[in-house]
């Protein structure tokens, strides 16, 4: 079966746009702890490290519009620094991932395990970093950070899972990487 450009470039805005469309919702629900591993490493894993990058970047720029138009975060010097190393983590965690999927790291399952881990440990020591000049170290306990991981382990299969199947039922190109960049054209 032969496709269109029209109909190709269609699908390589379907992920994108879904993960941005989640990611929504998402920040609407769980605010400030809004899985960005997962949505980095999803992202990693179904997109070109630029359509990636390009994708979680705006997964992040949602969440910051709901945050402060929506869910009333204040506007203040704090707020909007931490959004910023909130921005810098996830884009981190999102090259990382990224980087990790490609090296062809055993199966897909051992390859996502191998770039959540990394990516969630990257994601979460810059925003300790972020703690020393900003504050807030007392929320970088064990059991918030067990919290955190675990939610960002759900999300991650979820999104991946949801991803697989699109791709299986044909919603999206079966080409990952190359068919997804075309829509961040390099």
């Amino acid at each position: 079966m032969v496709r269109s450009a029209g109909s190709i470039a269609r699908q390589c805005w379907v992920l994108p746009i879904l993960l941005v469309a989640v990611s929504g919702v998402s920040s609407w629900e769980f605010a400030c702890i809004t899985p960005f591993v997962a949505f980095a490493v999803a992202a990693g894993y179904a997109l070109s490290p630029r359509a990636a990058l390009l994708t979680v970047a705006a997964v992040w720029l949602a969440n910051q519009a709901i945050g402060f138009a929506v869910l009333g975060y204040r506007w203040n010097v704090d707020t909007i620094l931490w959004g910023f190393a909130i921005g810098a983590a996830t884009l981190l965690a999102t090259a990382l991932a990224s980087a990790l999927l490609r090296l062809g790291i055993g199966s897909n399952v051992s390859a996502i395990g191998a770039a959540f881990v990394a990516a969630f440990v990257a994601y979460q020591g810059l925003l300790f970093l972020g703690t020393f000049g900003l504050g807030g170290q007392d929320a970088f306990t064990p059991a918030i950070i067990g919290h955190v991981g675990l939610l960002n382990l759900g999300w991650t299969v979820a999104l991946v899972g949801t991803y697989e199947i699109l791709r299986y039922s044909g919603v999206i190109s079966r080409d990952r990487g190359r068919a997804s960049s075309a829509a961040f054209p390099v």
